[in-house]
């Protein structure tokens, strides 16, 4: 499956799902981008890493997700750096949980800019590159929440709702143009952000690590094991190459059953 000569820009792609796909897409041949927060001795690491591990090239853009002008400026410099940009992969997301009536003003406006209004600023910028070279993949990480809703997570359920809506559009919209456009809804997903909860929700609820895992995480998904970021980026490598090229508008759930019911 491979993805030689490929050129592709993960968001939100410094830690955890992003930074497996990225690797994912770079082990199949892949040049990539990678875009996101954290220390920058860390982002140089994984990001020389990646050329070491795979032989290709990586480069680093530290685009602000909130900023539509940096947004399509990070697709141009992807474009130039690379010579195109085949592949589009809206991850970048950010969580915060309260009730409606208090929840804040500011945290609603981050959260749909970050998960959903970012994904529309950079397949607007990809897009026409896309189409004049008849060939493309855009894949977003939405989540089981673009399906249903959990109390308290207003703006993410949003968001998540809207990014499976703006996925079916662009799909429609690029049906005849030779680009893909799918995202894929994961469940609980384990990477070190969720596991770094555990012990404080221990604390908060009196429980066991047993207890928070079956009872709190994964209570809503029937197999009762946590989605894996190298399974999400399988997922990711499969809809990318030429076997997927009749997989278009698909909203695939990878939620251990949690959206069957």
């Amino acid at each position: 499956m491979s993805l030689a000569k490929r050129h592709a820009l993960v968001t939100g792609s410094t830690s955890g799902i992003g930074l497996a796909i990225a690797r994912a897409l770079a082990k199949e041949g892949a040049d990539v981008v990678i875009n996101g927060m954290g220390d920058p001795t860390k982002i140089e690491a994984e990001r020389t890493g990646i050329e070491k591990d795979f032989g290709v090239r990586a480069v680093f853009n530290g685009a602000d997700m909130t900023k539509p002008a940096e947004i399509a400026a990070m697709i141009a410099d992807a474009q130039t750096k690379l010579g195109s940009l085949d592949i589009l992969v809206n991850n970048a997301g950010i969580q915060f949980v309260s009730p409606i009536e208090t929840f804040p003003i500011e945290k609603w406006d981050a959260i749909l800019a970050i998960n959903l209004s970012s994904a529309f600023h950079a397949m607007r910028a990809a897009i026409p590159g896309m189409k004049t070279q008849k060939w493309g993949r855009i894949v977003s990480t939405a989540s089981a929440h673009s399906l249903v809703a959990s109390p308290f997570k207003a703006a993410y359920v949003a968001a998540k709702h809207g990014l499976a809506g703006l996925t079916k559009t662009a799909a429609l919209e690029l049906a005849t143009s030779g680009v893909t456009v799918n995202c894929i809804s994961p469940g609980y997903v384990w990477t070190p952000l969720v596991e770094n909860q555990i012990p404080d929700t221990m604390k908060t609820r009196g429980l066991t690590r047993e207890q928070v895992i079956n009872d709190v995480l994964l209570v809503a998904q029937p197999t009762k094991q946590f989605v894996t970021v190298d399974q999400v980026a399988a997922m990711v490598v499969y809809l990318c190459s030429d076997a997927a090229a009749q997989v278009t508008g698909a909203n695939l759930s990878m939620d251990g059953g949690w959206t069957a019911a």
